[in-house]
């Protein structure tokens, strides 16, 4: 350790408890982290850390008096910019927003403050967490924290920034298409997508869509797992939050500690693109060593992959039709205030008829089904986490990969919204380096309400995989972003252009 900030939240907490580190020790490491590095990369937007050293004191004095701490005590959190957090800006990445203060926090934000977590700021997302990319007309762009000139990926790019450079220990996060688990392959950090409904929300419009969900993001499963302890809970304003009247469904002890799971036991599938999506070759091929160094781990291990078809076409549709509800209006009344990736969403969704929806709901049923008989012969599924390695940021979408152009701005991100459809719950593990140097993800797949079960799994590969530099989380060079110069210079920073 070389800061307390670069601390797994679990060994944070642990000091905590048992008085070796202080709350106030560790919030003011992490701003010193923040102010050293986030010039270069522009994870951590709004800043509250006056409240956060304030709220440090308090949990400082908790300690001292002996009083029952929770789960997340004393801990920093950096809070994706589409929740909104009392009293600190909330800009959603939209000009229309770029004021906006909430009276209160969004019910995530509510948990993890109860648990004892303490916001320290905004982590930076695209304009309303449209495509994967994070970059705004508001606060600018997020440059990857092993390269400050590429892609962060998003939605959730702040987030996993902020983490892999040590600005903090625990992240928030959300997930559409990929928006978690993106983002953490390209920085070398752990994104969880749960099941949808295991972390409950009062903020989507379309209750009823299962494609969005709220997650944690951390440097390690364990922190991963942790922090969802906190997350989980019932909410009646989500249709989606299972409830069996009179029962406690979703219990916090269930994800943390995370469940030990025996590898030489499990039926894996391993597919480096579910037979549809365009996955890069320098993706194809790290994948392919990385997991035949470990496949051998398991008692079973095919190429095979879950019938994906009518994937693209279904997600495009039921994508559309969720920013046709959520932004139409502005695009209609303020649209010179409006981006093109939500300006494209908006125009698909308009030319939609009932018909399509119909058709992309049936599909989306259709292939949950055959996952369901896929997962009867399978525990779990191995992927890349993402198509392509990270691009430069300037690149507002890949148009093309491997020469092959793609259909859409969101055709790459093909490898997470599989999964989405299905509903199953994913998590993308940091497994060392590509080719060029950058992180790369492995996705696990678990079955239908498999939460607990994946993060078991992936704990158990993570272990594994640790004590090689190869296969081990890779860290960027804290050192080179204190003196790499400010993003905010580079050509596009600030918009779109």
């Amino acid at each position: 350790m070389s800061e307390p900030c670069d601390l797994t939240a679990r060994a944070a907490r642990r000091l905590i408890g048992s008085k070796q580190l202080s709350p106030v020790e560790l919030v003011e490491s992490c701003i010193r982290r923040v102010e050293a590095v986030d010039q270069a990369v522009n994870a951590m937007v709004a800043r509250d850390f006056e409240r956060a050293r304030a709220a440090a004191r308090d949990a400082e004095a908790a300690v001292a008096r002996g009083d029952a701490l929770g789960a997340l005590h004393g801990l920093p959190v950096g809070i994706k910019d589409l929740e909104n957090t009392e009293g600190l800006r909330t800009t959603f990445g939209s000009p229309i927003f770029a004021d906006n203060v909430p009276a209160k926090d969004d019910r995530t934000v509510a948990c993890l403050r109860a648990a004892g977590a303490i916001v320290l700021g905004k982590t930076n997302t695209p304009e309303f967490g449209a495509g994967a990319n994070t970059r705004n007309a508001v606060y600018g762009a997020t440059g990857n924290p092993f390269d400050p000139v590429r892609s962060a990926a998003g939605s959730s790019g702040g987030s996993a920034v902020a983490l892999a450079t040590g600005m903090v220990p625990l992240a928030s996060g959300s997930d559409m298409g990929g928006s978690l688990r993106n983002p953490a392959a390209f920085s070398g950090i752990v994104g969880f997508r749960p099941t949808p409904g295991l972390v409950a929300t009062e903020m989507h419009g379309t209750g009823w869509s299962p494609l969005a969900v709220n997650g944690p993001m951390a440097r390690t499963v364990g922190d991963v797992a942790l922090m969802l302890s906190a997350m989980v809970s019932d909410d009646a304003r989500d249709p989606l939050a299972t409830t069996v009247h009179g029962k406690r469904v979703r219990r916090a002890e269930d994800f943390s500690p995370v469940p030990e799971v025996d590898l030489s036991r499990l039926r894996v599938a391993i597919t480096p693109d579910f037979g549809f999506a365009p996955t890069e070759r320098i993706v194809r091929e790290a994948f392919a060593d990385k997991v035949a160094g470990f496949a051998g781990a398991f008692g079973r291990a095919d190429d095979a992959t879950p019938d994906c078809a009518g994937a693209d076409e279904a997600f495009a549709v039921l994508r559309a039709l969720g920013f046709l509800a959520a932004h139409e209006e502005k695009v209609r009344v303020r649209p010179d205030d409006v981006g093109p990736n939500v300006r494209a969403n908006v125009a698909e969704g308009r030319g939609y008829s009932a018909l399509d929806v119909a058709r992309a709901l049936t599909a989306q049923t259709a292939l949950y089904r055959r996952w369901q008989a896929f997962f009867g012969e399978y525990d779990v599924i191995l992927t890349p986490s993402i198509t392509i390695t990270p691009r430069p940021w300037s690149e507002l979408f890949p148009t093309q990969i491997d020469g092959v152009a793609t259909k859409n701005y969101f055709h790459w991100l093909a490898l997470a919204y599989a999964v989405t459809l299905a509903g199953h719950p994913a998590v993308s593990l940091p497994v060392g380096r590509d080719a060029a140097g950058m992180p790369f993800g492995l996705q696990i797949v678990g079955p239908r309400g498999g939460d607990a079960f994946v993060l078991g799994v992936a704990a158990s590969l993570e272990r594994r995989l640790a004590g090689d530099a190869a296969t081990a989380r890779p860290v960027p060079d804290i050192a080179a972003l204190r003196a790499a110069a400010p993003i905010s210079a580079m050509p596009g920073f600030l918009g779109f252009s």
